[in-house]
C-alpha cells in the first residue's frame, strides 16, 4: 500500500499558536491609558475592545487596505472606538494613547513566546522541514518575531496585509505555496482556529493540524477534525507528522 508524501513544508499561524500577548489586552489599554492620564477599567477595556475589534473588521476588513486605511489608522479607529464604548467621550485625549499603543504592539515585551514553541520549530528545523508563517496580522509581525528571536526559524512571513487576503481565503495560502514552490500534498498548516486555520488549509489541499489546548473540546471540532490531526500542545506536532507519513494515502 502507498504511503504519503514526506512533508517538505510547515506553515505556520502565528497569535495563540506561537505567541500570546504577556497581559490581557485590557489591562494593556487601561496600563497606557493611566499613563496619559485617563482612567478606565480594564475588564470593561476588554469588553469594548473585543466590539470594536469585530465592529472594525466586519466593516473594513484586512485592515481596510480596500478602503485605503493604513493599518496605523485602522487600529487608530479601533482603540478610539474602545475607549468610545468604554464612556471616553474625549477622542483627542485617546489619540496619543492610540499611537503608543501601536509601537507598543511592535515591542517584544507585549508580547510572549507560549510554552514548547521554540522547542518545536527548532526541531521541526532540524528534522529539515522548512517553515513560514501565513497570519491574519500586519507588517510589525515582522519586527515582532525578531524581537522575540523567532524570525530566524522561518524561509518567509506571509502576512494578510502583504497578500491582501485573510485566511481562510484559499489565496492566501496559495501564495504560500507558490513562495515556498512546493504543491499542497506536501504541506501542512498549523493554527488554533479551526475556521480560519484548520478548515483554510484543508479546503486548499493542504494537511492540517489544529492547537486546541488542554481544555474540553469545542463540540464542532470533536466531531469534524479527525483525532489524529488535533494537537492537545505543540509538543504533540512533531508524533502527530510521524504519524501522518507513515499512514497509508486515502486515510
Amino acid at each position: 500500500m502507498a504511503h504519503r508524501l514526506p512533508i517538505q513544508l510547515l506553515t505556520w499561524d502565528v497569535k495563540d499558536t506561537l505567541l500570546g500577548l504577556d497581559h490581557p489586552v485590557g489591562e494593556i489599554y487601561a496600563s497606557t491609558a493611566r499613563a496619559h492620564g485617563l482612567e478606565v477599567e480594564a475588564p470593561v477595556l476588554e469588553q469594548t475592545f473585543r466590539q470594536a475589534f469585530w465592529a472594525q473588521s466586519r466593516s473594513f476588513p484586512n485592515y481596510g487596505l480596500s478602503h485605503g486605511f493604513t493599518t496605523r489608522q485602522w487600529w487608530q479607529d479601533v482603540v478610539l472606538q474602545t475607549f468610545h464604548l468604554a464612556g471616553v467621550r474625549d477622542a483627542q485625549a485617546v489619540v496619543p494613547i492610540a499611537d503608543q499603543l501601536y509601537k507598543d504592539f511592535i515591542s517584544p515585551c507585549t508580547w510572549q513566546v507560549l510554552e514548547g514553541a521554540k522547542d518545536t520549530l527548532r526541531e521541526c528545523r532540524k528534522r529539515g522541514l522548512r517553515q513560514a508563517v501565513v497570519s491574519n496580522f500586519d507588517h510589525r509581525l515582522e519586527d515582532v518575531l525578531v524581537g522575540l528571536g523567532l524570525r530566524e526559524h522561518f524561509d518567509f512571513v506571509l502576512t494578510s496585509e502583504a497578500s491582501g487576503w485573510c485566511k481562510p481565503d484559499p489565496r492566501i495560502f496559495h501564495k504560500a505555496l507558490r513562495l515556498a514552490n512546493v504543491e499542497p500534498a506536501v504541506a501542512a498548516h498549523i493554527g488554533d482556529s479551526y475556521h480560519h486555520d484548520y478548515k483554510g488549509a484543508r479546503a486548499v489541499g493542504m494537511h492540517s493540524f489544529l492547537v486546541v489546548g488542554p481544555g474540553p473540546l469545542d463540540p464542532v471540532v470533536k466531531d469534524s477534525v479527525p483525532q489524529e490531526h488535533i494537537l492537545p500542545s505543540l509538543r504533540h506536532l512533531l508524533p502527530a507528522l510521524d504519524c501522518l507519513e507513515g499512514s497509508p494515502t486515502g486515510l
